[in-house]
């Protein structure tokens, strides 16, 4: 029997051998960028090379997922590795599609590199011989929450659900047969090492708000009128005028914008939309935000004697750790770049949809340098394929090994000594109650 140091060289020697091949397949994906729900070109790719590697496969999950899976020789857990299809939209990013501004400004395309080369890595025989269980290559559409009014298009006409590519396929039962799930995501945060273990981040719900007053014209009668503008910059203040209540430890952010102010500017302008997220590290520290932003918007329509409609959409839940799995990541994070040259990171205050995924398992989320500039900025391009996505595939295989190997009692010894926080059902139920649709008059 191969001892674990042997499998896990062997499955290095078998990503070095392709090294350059796995590299190329996320340039080839930052060249051909594409957001959420529509990655076409990058899921084609994802299921090609499933082909190539004969691992059997379904596609179209979620419109783009993909999920291969291969079986180990012996029963034991099922480990999901994660790789994310999706891109922003970035007009000014040097590598963005010239017609729809889309880019990696993320470095999504290099998680996608990661897990094609993960997949490279385990799918041996002799390495499959010798672990038990059973492990699911994901490659999940839309994690970046954007194009709002393009996903909601899709939610109505029944395409999907929810705005967020893992809480569809949470919905759509494909999680239901996983039980540990990890994913590594790019980094250009220097402090952070090149390999970063990190704690929670902030989940998140969105808001799309229309202020309806009442047009007229600006010059001659605006005493006829109702000001929708007005309504909403007094709402902006409101929510401003609550930012104190806001505890530092719950890490709230509120970034509300204005997509359209008006029609003309001869008219009192009496349809004006807003859209916002309100972030938090727990649940209970979101929906006491949420309260408060609602509270706010009604207050600027009732100011001016406008209406306001605000449609709360599920986001993304909280991201919980498991420091237990975590704890099998470190020393395989260690043994590839050096002790020195691994961070540690207690919160970060962006969302990601790996949040719902962690509170239904045992999940973890760190993080691999070889990146800079600003993240979503124009800036955030990705310097070292070799770090970011070779290295990053191979601390997933050797955590991946640990858990499976000696009839996986790793694995198995996380699973026993954790506690969902939600069930499936419990999670749904969450999600859909926070969808909300509320007209308020004054």
């Amino acid at each position: 029997m191969f001892s674990i140091e042997d499998l896990k060289h062997k499955a290095f020697q078998q990503i070095d051998s392709r090294s350059e091949e796995i590299i190329n397949l996320s340039k080839e994906i930052l060249m051909n960028p594409e957001p959420g729900f529509r990655e076409v070109k990058t899921s084609a790719l994802v299921s090609k090379k499933f082909s190539e590697l004969g691992i059997p496969f379904r596609s179209g999950l979620a419109l783009t997922g993909v999920k291969g899976e291969i079986l180990a020789a012996n029963p034991g857990p099922t480990l999901a590795l994660i790789g994310e299809l999706d891109s922003l939209i970035v007009n000014e990013h040097p590598f963005s599609d010239s017609e729809t501004g889309a880019a990696h400004a993320c470095g999504h395309h290099c998680q996608i590199g990661m897990l094609i080369g993960a997949a490279i890595g385990l799918n041996t025989p002799e390495i499959l011989s010798t672990l038990s269980g059973r492990l699911v290559f994901m490659a999940v559409p839309a994690e970046e929450y954007i194009e709002i009014e393009y996903r909601n298009s899709l939610r109505t006409d029944g395409k999907i659900e929810f705005l967020g590519g893992k809480p569809e396929l949470i919905k759509l039962g494909e999680f239901d047969d996983v039980d540990i799930a990890m994913m590594v995501h790019t980094t250009s945060t220097e402090s952070e090492g090149q390999l970063c273990l990190s704690g929670t981040n902030n989940g998140t719900v969105a808001k799309k708000i229309q202020f309806i007053g009442k047009g007229a014209h600006a010059g001659g009668s605006p005493h006829l009128g109702i000001n929708a503008l007005n309504a909403a910059s007094l709402a902006l203040s409101a929510i401003h005028y609550n930012r104190e209540t806001f505890k530092d430890e719950d890490t709230i952010r509120v970034h509300p914008i204005i997509t359209k102010g008006g029609e003309a500017v001869s008219a009192v302008p009496a349809d004006v939309r807003m859209e916002t997220f309100v972030r938090g590290k727990t649940i209970e520290a979101i929906l006491d935000a949420n309260a408060k932003v609602d509270r706010a918007l009604k207050a600027g329509a009732m100011a001016v004697g406008a209406s306001v409609n605000i449609q709360t959409i599920p986001g993304y839940l909280p991201l919980r750790q498991d420091p237990l799995l975590a704890e099998v990541y470190e020393p395989n994070a260690i043994s590839l770049v050096g002790k020195d040259n691994v961070g540690h990171i207690s919160h970060r205050t962006g969302s990601t949809d790996m949040g719902d995924v962690s509170n239904l398992m045992p999940a973890i989320h760190p993080y691999v340098g070889g990146a800079t500039g600003l993240g979503h900025g124009a800036t955030y391009v990705v310097e070292n394929y070799e770090l970011s996505v070779i290295t990053a595939a191979k601390s997933m295989v050797a955590t991946a090994i640990d858990l499976l190997y000696d009839g996986a009692t790793t694995g198995n010894r996380i699973l026993s000594n954790h506690r969902p926080h939600m069930t499936r059902s419990e999670y749904l139920t969450f999600m859909r109650n926070l969808d909300q649709d509320e007209t308020f008059k004054s």
